[in-house]
Protein backbone atom coordinates (compact mmCIF):
# COMPACT_ATOMS: atom_id res chain seq x y z
CA UNK A 1 0.00 0.00 0.00
CA UNK A 2 1.11 3.54 -0.74
CA UNK A 3 0.37 6.61 1.32
CA UNK A 4 -1.68 9.62 0.23
CA UNK A 5 -1.17 13.39 0.42
CA UNK A 6 -4.10 15.77 -0.07
CA UNK A 7 -3.58 19.52 -0.40
CA UNK A 8 -5.71 22.60 -1.02
CA UNK A 9 -4.75 25.72 -2.92
CA UNK A 10 -6.11 29.17 -3.72
CA UNK A 11 -9.18 30.89 -2.35
CA UNK A 12 -11.50 28.78 -0.20
CA UNK A 13 -15.14 27.94 -0.85
CA UNK A 14 -18.10 26.91 1.27
CA UNK A 15 -17.76 23.31 0.07
CA UNK A 16 -14.01 22.75 -0.21
CA UNK A 17 -13.89 20.43 2.82
CA UNK A 18 -16.68 18.30 1.41
CA UNK A 19 -14.25 17.47 -1.40
CA UNK A 20 -11.51 16.81 1.15
CA UNK A 21 -13.76 14.36 2.98
CA UNK A 22 -14.77 12.81 -0.33
CA UNK A 23 -11.15 12.10 -1.24
CA UNK A 24 -10.44 10.65 2.21
CA UNK A 25 -13.45 8.34 2.20
CA UNK A 26 -12.87 7.47 -1.44
CA UNK A 27 -9.33 6.34 -0.62
CA UNK A 28 -10.59 4.36 2.35
CA UNK A 29 -12.89 2.43 0.04
CA UNK A 30 -9.72 0.90 -1.49
CA UNK A 31 -8.01 -0.46 1.65
CA UNK A 32 -5.63 -2.65 -0.34
CA UNK A 33 -4.48 0.25 -2.50
CA UNK A 34 -4.01 3.25 -0.22
CA UNK A 35 -2.27 3.40 3.14
CA UNK A 36 -2.11 6.34 5.50
CA UNK A 37 -3.69 9.62 4.45
CA UNK A 38 -1.92 12.90 5.06
CA UNK A 39 -2.98 16.50 4.52
CA UNK A 40 -0.38 19.06 3.54
CA UNK A 41 -0.62 21.97 5.98
CA UNK A 42 -1.30 25.08 3.88
CA UNK A 43 -1.19 23.45 0.48
CA UNK A 44 1.95 22.76 -1.46
CA UNK A 45 3.90 24.86 1.05
CA UNK A 46 3.17 22.15 3.60
CA UNK A 47 4.76 19.58 1.31
CA UNK A 48 7.84 21.76 0.80
CA UNK A 49 8.19 22.25 4.56
CA UNK A 50 7.32 18.59 5.25
CA UNK A 51 4.39 19.64 7.40
CA UNK A 52 2.00 16.74 6.94
CA UNK A 53 -1.12 16.31 9.08
CA UNK A 54 -2.02 12.70 9.78
CA UNK A 55 -5.70 12.35 8.85
CA UNK A 56 -5.75 8.60 9.45
CA UNK A 57 -5.40 9.05 13.22
CA UNK A 58 -8.03 11.82 13.54
CA UNK A 59 -11.21 11.39 15.54
CA UNK A 60 -13.52 10.10 12.82
CA UNK A 61 -16.54 11.86 14.30
CA UNK A 62 -14.61 15.10 13.93
CA UNK A 63 -13.77 14.22 10.34
CA UNK A 64 -17.48 13.99 9.51
CA UNK A 65 -17.90 17.66 10.40
CA UNK A 66 -15.73 18.45 7.38
CA UNK A 67 -18.74 17.87 5.14
CA UNK A 68 -20.31 21.17 6.26
CA UNK A 69 -17.21 23.08 7.42
CA UNK A 70 -16.52 26.00 5.07
CA UNK A 71 -13.28 27.68 4.01
CA UNK A 72 -9.82 26.21 4.55
CA UNK A 73 -9.22 26.44 8.27
CA UNK A 74 -9.18 22.68 8.75
CA UNK A 75 -5.94 21.94 6.84
CA UNK A 76 -5.07 25.33 5.35
CA UNK A 77 -4.60 26.59 1.82
CA UNK A 78 -1.96 28.70 0.08
CA UNK A 79 -1.31 30.93 -2.92
CA UNK A 80 2.11 29.55 -3.65
CA UNK A 81 2.67 28.84 -7.32
CA UNK A 82 5.68 26.76 -8.31
CA UNK A 83 6.91 28.20 -11.58
CA UNK A 84 8.84 26.23 -14.15
CA UNK A 85 12.22 27.62 -13.13
CA UNK A 86 11.75 26.63 -9.47
CA UNK A 87 13.38 23.25 -10.02
CA UNK A 88 14.52 22.93 -6.40
CA UNK A 89 10.91 23.12 -5.20
CA UNK A 90 9.83 20.37 -7.57
CA UNK A 91 12.76 18.18 -6.57
CA UNK A 92 11.91 18.78 -2.90
CA UNK A 93 8.35 17.55 -3.48
CA UNK A 94 9.63 14.37 -5.08
CA UNK A 95 12.01 13.89 -2.13
CA UNK A 96 9.18 14.28 0.40
CA UNK A 97 6.97 11.89 -1.58
CA UNK A 98 9.71 9.29 -1.72
CA UNK A 99 10.62 9.66 1.95
CA UNK A 100 7.03 9.21 3.13
CA UNK A 101 6.14 6.42 0.64
CA UNK A 102 3.54 8.59 -1.07
CA UNK A 103 1.86 6.92 -4.02
CA UNK A 104 -1.04 9.30 -4.58
CA UNK A 105 -1.30 13.10 -4.55
CA UNK A 106 -4.65 14.91 -4.71
CA UNK A 107 -4.63 18.67 -5.28
CA UNK A 108 -7.90 20.52 -4.61
CA UNK A 109 -7.83 23.83 -6.45
CA UNK A 110 -8.29 25.87 -9.60
CA UNK A 111 -6.44 26.24 -12.86
CA UNK A 112 -3.06 27.18 -11.32
CA UNK A 113 -3.30 24.21 -8.96
CA UNK A 114 -3.97 21.91 -11.88
CA UNK A 115 -0.82 23.26 -13.53
CA UNK A 116 1.20 22.41 -10.41
CA UNK A 117 -0.33 18.93 -10.22
CA UNK A 118 0.44 18.39 -13.91
CA UNK A 119 4.08 19.43 -13.43
CA UNK A 120 4.49 17.22 -10.36
CA UNK A 121 2.97 14.28 -12.23
CA UNK A 122 5.48 14.67 -15.06
CA UNK A 123 8.47 15.13 -12.77
CA UNK A 124 7.58 12.12 -10.64
CA UNK A 125 7.35 10.02 -13.79
CA UNK A 126 10.71 11.33 -15.00
CA UNK A 127 12.30 10.47 -11.65
CA UNK A 128 10.91 6.96 -11.72
CA UNK A 129 8.61 7.60 -8.77
CA UNK A 130 5.29 5.75 -8.86
CA UNK A 131 2.98 8.59 -7.79
CA UNK A 132 -0.54 9.12 -9.13
CA UNK A 133 -1.44 12.83 -9.30
CA UNK A 134 -5.13 13.69 -9.54
CA UNK A 135 -6.75 17.12 -9.47
CA UNK A 136 -9.99 17.96 -7.67
CA UNK A 137 -11.74 21.08 -9.04
CA UNK A 138 -12.55 24.03 -6.78
CA UNK A 139 -13.30 27.67 -7.54
CA UNK A 140 -16.12 30.10 -6.84
CA UNK A 141 -15.36 31.87 -10.13
CA UNK A 142 -16.46 28.90 -12.28
CA UNK A 143 -13.59 29.76 -14.63
CA UNK A 144 -11.85 26.38 -14.59
CA UNK A 145 -12.26 24.32 -17.74
CA UNK A 146 -13.24 24.51 -21.36
CA UNK A 147 -15.45 27.32 -22.73
CA UNK A 148 -17.86 24.80 -24.25
CA UNK A 149 -18.45 23.18 -20.81
CA UNK A 150 -17.97 19.73 -22.33
CA UNK A 151 -15.08 18.52 -20.18
CA UNK A 152 -16.46 20.14 -17.02
CA UNK A 153 -19.83 21.83 -16.66
CA UNK A 154 -19.16 23.78 -13.46
CA UNK A 155 -16.88 23.74 -10.45
CA UNK A 156 -17.69 23.02 -6.80
CA UNK A 157 -17.97 26.29 -4.96
CA UNK A 158 -19.82 28.19 -7.65
CA UNK A 159 -23.30 26.89 -6.80
CA UNK A 160 -22.94 28.09 -3.22
CA UNK A 161 -21.65 31.57 -4.06
CA UNK A 162 -24.45 31.85 -6.62
CA UNK A 163 -27.00 30.96 -3.94
CA UNK A 164 -25.41 33.51 -1.62
CA UNK A 165 -25.90 36.24 -4.22
CA UNK A 166 -29.46 35.20 -5.06
CA UNK A 167 -30.37 35.32 -1.37
CA UNK A 168 -28.63 38.65 -0.88
CA UNK A 169 -30.39 40.26 -3.85
CA UNK A 170 -33.79 39.29 -2.43
CA UNK A 171 -32.94 41.11 0.80
CA UNK A 172 -31.27 43.98 -1.02
CA UNK A 173 -34.41 44.55 -3.04
CA UNK A 174 -36.44 44.96 0.13
CA UNK A 175 -33.82 47.36 1.50
CA UNK A 176 -33.77 49.43 -1.68
CA UNK A 177 -37.56 49.50 -1.96
CA UNK A 178 -37.84 50.89 1.52
CA UNK A 179 -35.00 53.41 1.44
CA UNK A 180 -35.16 54.63 -2.16
CA UNK A 181 -36.39 58.14 -1.29
CA UNK A 182 -33.02 58.77 0.36
CA UNK A 183 -30.89 56.17 -1.44
CA UNK A 184 -32.39 55.54 -4.89
CA UNK A 185 -29.32 53.71 -6.22
CA UNK A 186 -27.59 50.82 -4.51
CA UNK A 187 -24.28 49.65 -6.00
CA UNK A 188 -22.91 46.28 -4.88
CA UNK A 189 -19.53 44.92 -5.95
CA UNK A 190 -19.11 41.19 -6.58
CA UNK A 191 -16.03 38.96 -6.52
CA UNK A 192 -14.83 37.20 -9.62
CA UNK A 193 -11.70 39.00 -10.81
CA UNK A 194 -12.24 39.36 -14.55
CA UNK A 195 -14.81 36.56 -14.90
CA UNK A 196 -18.52 37.35 -14.69
CA UNK A 197 -20.18 34.20 -13.36
CA UNK A 198 -20.56 35.54 -9.80
CA UNK A 199 -22.27 38.89 -10.54
CA UNK A 200 -24.41 37.09 -13.14
CA UNK A 201 -25.87 34.99 -10.31
CA UNK A 202 -27.77 38.06 -9.10
CA UNK A 203 -30.27 37.42 -11.89
CA UNK A 204 -31.24 34.10 -10.26
CA UNK A 205 -33.11 36.08 -7.59
CA UNK A 206 -35.26 37.72 -10.26
CA UNK A 207 -35.60 35.49 -13.33
CA UNK A 208 -38.80 37.29 -14.42
CA UNK A 209 -37.02 40.65 -14.33
CA UNK A 210 -39.41 42.40 -11.98
CA UNK A 211 -36.70 44.23 -10.04
CA UNK A 212 -34.88 47.39 -11.22
CA UNK A 213 -31.72 45.31 -11.44
CA UNK A 214 -28.68 46.08 -13.59
CA UNK A 215 -25.90 43.49 -13.82
CA UNK A 216 -22.51 44.46 -15.20
CA UNK A 217 -19.86 41.84 -15.93
CA UNK A 218 -16.21 42.38 -16.89
CA UNK A 219 -17.17 40.88 -20.26
CA UNK A 220 -20.13 43.26 -20.72
CA UNK A 221 -18.21 45.50 -23.14
CA UNK A 222 -19.83 48.74 -21.96
CA UNK A 223 -18.14 51.89 -20.75
CA UNK A 224 -18.56 53.82 -17.53
CA UNK A 225 -20.48 56.49 -19.42
CA UNK A 226 -22.82 53.93 -20.96
CA UNK A 227 -23.45 52.37 -17.57
CA UNK A 228 -24.18 55.78 -16.09
CA UNK A 229 -26.83 56.41 -18.75
CA UNK A 230 -28.37 52.99 -18.08
CA UNK A 231 -28.55 53.70 -14.34
CA UNK A 232 -30.12 57.12 -14.88
CA UNK A 233 -32.69 55.62 -17.25
CA UNK A 234 -33.56 52.90 -14.73
CA UNK A 235 -34.05 55.50 -12.00
CA UNK A 236 -36.27 57.57 -14.31
CA UNK A 237 -38.49 54.59 -15.08
CA UNK A 238 -38.51 52.84 -11.68
CA UNK A 239 -37.56 55.51 -9.18
CA UNK A 240 -34.64 53.39 -8.04
CA UNK A 241 -31.94 51.01 -9.28
CA UNK A 242 -29.78 48.19 -7.96
CA UNK A 243 -26.45 47.84 -9.75
CA UNK A 244 -24.40 44.67 -9.37
CA UNK A 245 -20.93 45.36 -10.72
CA UNK A 246 -17.99 43.00 -10.96
CA UNK A 247 -14.78 43.90 -9.19
CA UNK A 248 -13.11 43.47 -12.58
CA UNK A 249 -15.28 45.99 -14.43
CA UNK A 250 -13.07 48.60 -16.08
CA UNK A 251 -13.65 52.00 -14.50
CA UNK A 252 -10.14 53.22 -15.23
CA UNK A 253 -8.89 52.30 -11.77
CA UNK A 254 -5.30 51.14 -12.15
CA UNK A 255 -4.38 50.92 -8.46
CA UNK A 256 -4.28 47.13 -8.34
CA UNK A 257 -1.85 44.52 -7.03
CA UNK A 258 -1.35 40.86 -7.87
CA UNK A 259 -1.03 37.72 -5.78
CA UNK A 260 1.67 35.10 -6.25
CA UNK A 261 -0.40 33.45 -8.97
CA UNK A 262 -0.32 36.69 -10.95
CA UNK A 263 -4.04 37.27 -10.37
CA UNK A 264 -5.25 40.79 -9.65
CA UNK A 265 -6.21 41.36 -6.02
CA UNK A 266 -9.12 43.76 -6.21
CA UNK A 267 -9.57 43.74 -2.45
CA UNK A 268 -6.35 45.71 -2.11
CA UNK A 269 -7.16 48.60 -4.48
CA UNK A 270 -7.06 52.10 -3.08
CA UNK A 271 -10.45 53.01 -4.54
CA UNK A 272 -12.81 50.15 -5.37
CA UNK A 273 -14.89 49.78 -8.51
CA UNK A 274 -17.99 50.29 -6.36
CA UNK A 275 -16.73 53.55 -4.87
CA UNK A 276 -15.52 54.81 -8.22
CA UNK A 277 -18.93 54.17 -9.73
CA UNK A 278 -20.76 55.77 -6.79
CA UNK A 279 -18.57 58.86 -6.98
CA UNK A 280 -19.18 59.12 -10.70
CA UNK A 281 -22.96 58.69 -10.42
CA UNK A 282 -23.25 61.26 -7.66
CA UNK A 283 -21.02 63.69 -9.51
CA UNK A 284 -23.13 63.36 -12.65
CA UNK A 285 -26.35 63.61 -10.65
CA UNK A 286 -29.33 61.29 -10.43
CA UNK A 287 -32.82 62.01 -11.77
CA UNK A 288 -34.20 61.61 -8.25
CA UNK A 289 -33.71 62.95 -4.75
CA UNK A 290 -31.01 61.29 -2.71
CA UNK A 291 -27.71 59.75 -3.70
CA UNK A 292 -26.11 56.48 -4.73
CA UNK A 293 -24.62 54.35 -1.98
CA UNK A 294 -23.05 50.92 -1.97
CA UNK A 295 -21.49 47.96 -0.25
CA UNK A 296 -18.89 45.30 -0.91
CA UNK A 297 -19.58 41.85 0.51
CA UNK A 298 -16.23 40.46 1.60
CA UNK A 299 -14.89 36.93 1.84
CA UNK A 300 -18.18 35.98 3.49
CA UNK A 301 -19.62 35.39 0.02
CA UNK A 302 -17.21 32.51 -0.58
CA UNK A 303 -17.47 30.79 2.81
CA UNK A 304 -21.03 31.31 4.01
CA UNK A 305 -22.15 27.80 4.89
CA UNK A 306 -25.67 28.92 5.84
CA UNK A 307 -26.12 30.09 2.25
CA UNK A 308 -24.44 27.04 0.74
CA UNK A 309 -26.18 24.97 -1.91
CA UNK A 310 -27.08 21.41 -0.90
CA UNK A 311 -26.45 20.41 -4.52
CA UNK A 312 -23.00 22.01 -4.37
CA UNK A 313 -22.13 20.22 -1.12
CA UNK A 314 -23.19 16.86 -2.53
CA UNK A 315 -21.33 17.32 -5.81
CA UNK A 316 -18.18 18.57 -4.05
CA UNK A 317 -18.13 15.40 -1.95
CA UNK A 318 -18.83 13.09 -4.88
CA UNK A 319 -16.20 14.64 -7.15
CA UNK A 320 -13.69 14.08 -4.33
CA UNK A 321 -14.68 10.42 -4.06
CA UNK A 322 -14.44 10.13 -7.83
CA UNK A 323 -10.90 11.49 -7.75
CA UNK A 324 -9.94 8.54 -5.56
CA UNK A 325 -11.57 6.23 -8.07
CA UNK A 326 -9.55 7.81 -10.88
CA UNK A 327 -6.35 7.27 -8.91
CA UNK A 328 -7.29 3.64 -8.38
CA UNK A 329 -8.38 2.85 -11.94
CA UNK A 330 -6.96 5.35 -14.42
CA UNK A 331 -3.59 6.44 -13.12
CA UNK A 332 -1.91 9.81 -13.08
CA UNK A 333 -2.48 13.05 -14.96
CA UNK A 334 -6.23 13.61 -14.64
CA UNK A 335 -8.67 15.95 -12.92
CA UNK A 336 -12.04 14.72 -11.71
CA UNK A 337 -14.90 16.53 -13.45
CA UNK A 338 -18.65 17.14 -13.25
CA UNK A 339 -20.47 16.68 -16.54
CA UNK A 340 -24.11 17.66 -17.01
CA UNK A 341 -26.32 15.02 -18.59
CA UNK A 342 -28.68 16.07 -21.40
CA UNK A 343 -32.37 16.35 -20.69
CA UNK A 344 -34.91 18.54 -18.96
CA UNK A 345 -34.18 17.14 -15.50
CA UNK A 346 -30.89 18.20 -13.94
CA UNK A 347 -28.44 15.37 -13.42
CA UNK A 348 -24.69 14.95 -13.62
CA UNK A 349 -22.09 12.25 -13.97
CA UNK A 350 -18.51 12.30 -12.73
CA UNK A 351 -15.76 11.94 -15.30
CA UNK A 352 -12.16 12.99 -15.84
CA UNK A 353 -10.15 15.38 -18.01
CA UNK A 354 -6.40 15.57 -18.62
CA UNK A 355 -4.58 17.82 -16.19
CA UNK A 356 -2.79 19.30 -19.19
CA UNK A 357 -6.12 20.57 -20.56
CA UNK A 358 -7.12 22.06 -17.21
CA UNK A 359 -3.76 23.60 -16.29
CA UNK A 360 -3.98 27.42 -16.47
CA UNK A 361 -7.31 27.20 -18.31
CA UNK A 362 -9.57 30.21 -17.93
CA UNK A 363 -13.02 30.29 -19.40
CA UNK A 364 -14.88 33.56 -19.45
CA UNK A 365 -18.60 34.18 -19.23
CA UNK A 366 -20.10 33.23 -22.63
CA UNK A 367 -20.73 36.27 -24.83
CA UNK A 368 -24.05 34.79 -25.99
CA UNK A 369 -25.29 34.88 -22.37
CA UNK A 370 -24.80 38.66 -22.10
CA UNK A 371 -27.75 40.88 -23.02
CA UNK A 372 -27.27 43.35 -25.86
CA UNK A 373 -27.72 46.17 -23.35
CA UNK A 374 -24.62 45.02 -21.47
CA UNK A 375 -26.51 45.30 -18.17
CA UNK A 376 -28.18 41.90 -17.94
CA UNK A 377 -27.72 38.20 -18.64
CA UNK A 378 -29.84 35.86 -20.72
CA UNK A 379 -32.48 33.29 -19.91
CA UNK A 380 -30.01 30.65 -21.10
CA UNK A 381 -27.73 31.53 -18.21
CA UNK A 382 -30.66 31.37 -15.78
CA UNK A 383 -31.51 27.88 -17.07
CA UNK A 384 -27.87 26.81 -16.68
CA UNK A 385 -27.33 28.15 -13.18
CA UNK A 386 -30.68 27.68 -11.42
CA UNK A 387 -30.26 23.91 -10.79
CA UNK A 388 -26.96 24.59 -9.03
CA UNK A 389 -28.80 26.42 -6.25
CA UNK A 390 -30.70 23.32 -5.17
CA UNK A 391 -34.22 23.40 -3.74
CA UNK A 392 -33.51 23.50 0.00
CA UNK A 393 -30.92 24.53 2.55
CA UNK A 394 -28.21 22.12 3.70
CA UNK A 395 -28.45 20.43 7.08
CA UNK A 396 -25.72 21.95 9.23
CA UNK A 397 -24.77 20.48 12.64
CA UNK A 398 -25.42 23.02 15.38
CA UNK A 399 -24.00 23.48 18.86
CA UNK A 400 -25.37 26.08 21.28
CA UNK A 401 -27.25 27.74 18.47
CA UNK A 402 -24.21 28.07 16.21
CA UNK A 403 -22.78 25.96 13.36
CA UNK A 404 -20.39 23.25 14.56
CA UNK A 405 -17.25 23.12 12.41
CA UNK A 406 -14.52 20.49 12.27
CA UNK A 407 -11.59 20.94 14.61
CA UNK A 408 -8.88 18.58 13.45
CA UNK A 409 -5.87 17.85 15.59
CA UNK A 410 -2.64 19.12 14.04
CA UNK A 411 -0.89 15.79 14.42
CA UNK A 412 2.13 16.23 12.18
CA UNK A 413 4.03 13.29 10.81
CA UNK A 414 7.62 13.09 12.03
CA UNK A 415 9.94 15.00 9.71
CA UNK A 416 12.63 12.90 8.04
CA UNK A 417 13.95 15.26 5.37
CA UNK A 418 16.42 18.11 5.85
CA UNK A 419 14.93 21.52 6.67
CA UNK A 420 13.88 23.44 3.58
CA UNK A 421 12.80 26.98 2.72
CA UNK A 422 10.57 27.26 -0.37
CA UNK A 423 12.38 29.04 -3.20
CA UNK A 424 9.93 31.93 -3.46
CA UNK A 425 10.33 32.67 0.26
CA UNK A 426 14.11 32.82 0.43
CA UNK A 427 14.54 36.46 -0.53
CA UNK A 428 11.86 37.48 1.98
CA UNK A 429 13.46 35.35 4.70
CA UNK A 430 16.86 36.94 4.13
CA UNK A 431 15.59 40.49 4.62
Amino acid sequence: MQNVIIAQSGGPTAVINASLLGVVEGCRSYPGRFGRIYAAHHGVEGILREELIDLTSQDQREMQYLRTTPAAGAIGTCRYKIKGQQTEDFERIVDVFRTHSVGAFFYIGGNDSMDTAHRISGLARDRGLDVVCVGVPKTIDNDLGDPERILIDHTPGYGSVARYWANMILGLNEENRGSCPADPVMVVQAMGRRIGFIPAAARLADPLREMPLLIVLPESRITLSELTRAVRQQVKSSGRAMVIVSEGFDVGNESQSADSFGHTQFGSVKISVMQTLINHLNACGLPARGAARGQIPGTHQRHSIVNASAVDLSEAYEVGRHAASIAQSNGTGYMATIVREPGAEYSVRYDKAPLMAMANSERTFPAEWIADSGTDVSDEFVAYATPLLGTDSPSIPMEKGLPRFARLSLKFVEKRCVAYVPEAHRERTSL
